[in-house]
């Protein structure tokens, strides 16, 4: 019998009497993605470290429990707390509510940008600026939700986080988010995320539905040669307009220029190493895990959260096509110059979403390259966002 009661209170003191119904979806949820990327190869760098994230506060809910901050986002001090009585994960993710990780993030992400192919071909601009459709769409779907009876629909402040997902821009839907709702901040980074990380599965079926057959089969013009001066004198003049006209874009889009200058001015190297590999993958490691945790049960499979995931997904499918649709409006324009598939290249996942217009060409043109060309809207997809949320913050900020 003592046997038993051992056994008993063994069992009762492990993991498994807290687990909710709602862990164990979001454990399986975890594993889906965990064999997305490690079977699959989708976005590893992204989704295993959300993936795992996801799977520890999940089998231990207390993982992300602090009691400075759970609380209250505005990180007021609880008195007698001490910063020590916080779970590793907590402190990790104060960096991301501060934005510090995006930040740095979009610095690596400038160094590892090489813009010639948006400043050969400055038109690129209008496909990076099209396929930011999806932000508009979702919030205007996000600001409807207040017209369904006896559903507590979205603030303005709320719907315009949603509605950034449709850039599909992790670090830009982080930054807004902490700014104007960040009661929201988990689901629309798992959303941002996790839609980036699954370019490959959502693109190519709308590319294909709104492309025809000799579309999809055009071969583009070899791309001019861009001097060194041009390289240099571009992240600086971007940084002078895009700040003057929208400051608070300034700290996005003045990491990602700086970025970019550590690898285009030529004495910067070791500054350029740093921010492309060692800084980069640091922080991505430490965003990711921490997003993923903020992705635990019994908080996130609720109604709203479930809502936010849907409206993302709607978004980030209405940037593809406005990009695809304004490539084929060019191609029109320019009488079968533009191949419409480096449209969908306009959302700001990058160089994924250029891959995948690679990709989707080699299939029905096995001579055709269209990675340079869809990286001119991928980078200026990625300016294009990050405009947008100065624009959403400047609007709808407090």
């Amino acid at each position: 019998m003592s046997v038993v009661n051992a056994l008993v209170e063994i069992f009762q003191s492990s993991g498994f009497v807290s687990l909710s119904w709602q862990n164990w979806v979001m454990i399986l949820f975890s594993f889906v993605l965990l064999y997305l990327a490690i079977v699959k190869k989708f976005e590893p760098l992204l989704l295993v470290p959300i993936a795992f994230g996801m799977l520890l506060v999940n089998i231990y809910p207390d993982i992300m429990y602090d009691p400075l901050m759970m609380s209250s986002y505005s990180g007021q001090v609880v008195e007698g707390a001490h910063w020590y009585d916080t779970g590793v994960l907590r402190l990790i993710y104060a960096g991301v509510k501060s934005s510090i990780f995006p930040c740095l993030i979009f610095m690596g992400v400038g160094a590892m940008t090489d813009f010639g192919p948006l400043l050969a071909n400055p038109s690129s601009l209008l496909l990076g600026a099209a396929a930011q459709l999806g932000i508009y769409v979702a919030f205007l779907i996000s600001i409807a939700t207040n017209l369904i009876p006896g559903f507590e629909g979205f603030t303005p402040q709320e719907a315009a986080s949603i509605a950034i997902i449709g850039g599909a821009d992790g670090p830009t839907a982080i930054y807004l988010t902490s700014k104007l709702a960040p009661q929201l901040l988990g689901p629309i980074a798992v959303a941002a995320y996790s839609y980036m990380a699954l370019i490959p599965l959502i693109q190519p079926p709308i590319m294909k539905l709104l492309t025809t057959k000799k579309e999809r089969e055009i071969k583009m013009d070899q791309l001019r040669t861009v001097s060194k001066t041009e390289k240099i004198i571009f992240p600086i003049v971007v940084t002078v307009l895009c700040v003057l006209v929208l400051p608070s874009v300034a700290p996005l889009i003045g990491m990602f220029m700086l970025g970019n200058l550590f690898k285009e001015c030529g004495v910067t190297d070791r500054l350029s190493d740093t921010a492309q590999n060692s800084l980069c993958n640091i922080v991505t490691i430490m965003l990711g895990t921490t997003v993923g945790a903020t992705a635990e049960g019994k908080t996130f499979l609720a109604t709203k959260t479930i809502l936010v995931i849907v409206i993302g997904l709607v978004a980030f499918a209405f940037s593809t096509a406005g990009g695809v649709l304004f490539g084929k409006l060019m191609n029109l324009i320019t009488h079968g110059k533009v191949n419409p598939l480096i449209g969908s290249a306009g959302v700001s996942a990058v160089p994924m979403a250029a891959r995948v217009s690679q990709v989707e060409g080699r299939k029905y043109n096995p001579s055709n390259f269209l990675l340079m060309h869809a990286m001119g809207p991928n980078v200026a997809g990625v300016i294009g966002s990050a405009v947008a949320a100065g624009y959403l913050l400047l609007t709808f900020g407090k």
